[in-house]
């Protein structure tokens, strides 16, 4: 990251950039508006110029806003400190997962109406724009991405194994056989699983929603954990056979996104369960091989079930006085909006993101309506630069697949609780599983029932 933009940041000492100062000093001393946008840390330099290209543009097309990126990542257990601490840039991001507890909590600011005020207000997915919405239906959170979750697949592990790569696993009993083909022929881990971060949580709450069943009930107001169930003790069941009767899942059972990432790109996993666009962040952070990427649909086995969805939500900093409001949601509008709903703003972002050797064209679902994302397709075809014949056993049946979104209460908390029973399962061959799960039942329950 050395662009003189990232490097604004740490440079407080620079008078114009009074910014770094925090939320309360909003202008230059020549008069614009000072906006922080956050950047995810740990990205290339291909990925940091694309962003950087992006932010010239805007400041060119805006000449009264100066943009200062700032270095961000989400994290629950940190954010109510650095908001209070003003060490938050004004635009941050964070998964759909906390959107209506920021919301009700008001550690976001109201947006609404500027958001209602864009050209494309009505087109957003109705079911993806629940994420960041207030329980009148105003927006403070915009979504930016969705996903639904996917089967990544290493096609040179695949070929090395003796399997076709064109011809990936559609059931769980085949992911094992392949996993178990894989170890055996190749030495390396033939599936894998996060089990850190609360990301064990999400990844068993895939597992479950891919069984037919759901982590929560909502009756009204009233929430009432399921986490005891046949279709969650069957998840972990069946990492557990994997485990402990295959020896088909390598050796680490503490993976975290960027460690499952690293060691999927570099050969280590023939398979693991992630977002289904998570191609273009394997690029940018991982510097994946095209050739070794493969990715297929979830397989899906019981009633009721379906692909556990989610996504990123853009939201503006509480403290944010009213001409960074207005300055910040014109950066989610430039940045994140206007690429998938215009065609001018798509072509420029895709232009500008293929010359920087980004990727283009990493499957997604719509933030908007699918005819806006076909739309959007057509008019980026000529950018796109991402392996997209090896993506079509995800592409052609990701719009196909149920849908189904993440739990709304007490989500990572949930999520964080069921990381032990993920690892426990994974490294104790007697693992008690109906225990593990009585008592994980107990603690979400109590999490639910916090007022």
């Amino acid at each position: 990251m050395k662009s003189s933009k990232i490097a604004a940041v740490c440079l407080c000492a620079a008078a114009a950039l009074t910014a770094c100062s925090g939320t309360d000093d909003t202008t230059t001393a020549d008069g614009k508006t000072v906006v922080k946008v956050s950047i995810e840390p740990g990205l290339d330099q291909g990925a940091v110029a694309a962003f950087n290209a992006r932010v010239t543009q805007f400041e060119t097309a805006n000449p009264k806003i100066d943009l200062v990126p700032q270095e961000f990542k989400w994290d629950a257990t940190t954010f109510t400190a650095q908001l209070a601490g003003g060490t938050l840039p004004d635009v941050i991001t964070m998964p759909f997962t906390d959107g209506r507890g920021l919301i009700e909590r008001r550690q976001i600011a109201d947006i609404s109406d500027l958001v209602a005020s864009l050209p494309y207000a009505k087109k957003f997915n109705p079911e993806v724009a629940k994420a960041g919405s207030a329980d009148d239906g105003k927006m403070w959170a915009v979504p930016i991405a969705a996903h639904g979750q996917a089967l990544h697949y290493n096609r040179t592990l695949f070929k090395q194994a003796g399997l076709d790569p064109d011809k990936p696993p559609s059931t769980w009993d085949e992911i094992r056989t392949d996993a178990k083909q894989i170890a055996q022929k190749t030495g390396q881990a033939g599936y894998a699983q996060l089990t850190t971060d609360n990301t064990g949580g999400w990844i068993l709450a895939t597992l479950d929603y891919a069984f037919g069943g759901r982590t929560e009930q909502l009756t009204g107001d009233k929430a009432t954990a399921t986490l005891n169930t046949p279709q969650m003790a069957r998840a972990l069941q069946t990492v557990h056979t994997m485990r402990w009767d295959d020896n088909s899942m390598g050796a680490n059972f503490l993976y975290d996104w960027n460690g499952i990432n690293q060691d999927f790109a570099a050969g280590r996993i023939g398979m693991y369960v992630s977002g289904g666009g998570n191609y273009g962040s394997l690029k940018a952070q991982n510097a994946i091989k095209a050739d070794d990427y493969g990715v297929t649909a979830l397989p899906l086995d019981g009633p009721g079930a379906g692909v556990l969805g989610g996504g990123t939500l853009a939201a503006v900093n509480a403290k944010a006085k009213d001409p960074v409001k207005a300055a910040a949601v014109k950066w989610i509008d430039f940045y994140y909006l206007q690429k998938q709903a215009d065609q001018a703003a798509a072509v420029a972002d895709a232009k500008t993101t293929a010359d920087s050797g980004e990727a283009v064209g990493s499957p997604e679902l719509p933030v908007f309506d699918k005819a806006t994302y076909d739309q959007r397709m057509g008019w980026i075809a000529q950018y796109v630069n991402v392996p997209v014949k090896q993506m079509t056993p995800y592409t052609d049946k990701m719009f196909g697949q149920p849908l189904v979104p993440e739990p709304t209460r007490s989500t990572q908390q949930v999520y964080g609780l069921l990381d032990p029973v993920a690892q426990k399962v994974l490294t104790d061959r007697g693992a008690d599983i109906p225990a593990l799960l009585a008592d994980a039942q107990t603690q979400a329950q109590a999490l639910l029932d916090k007022p």
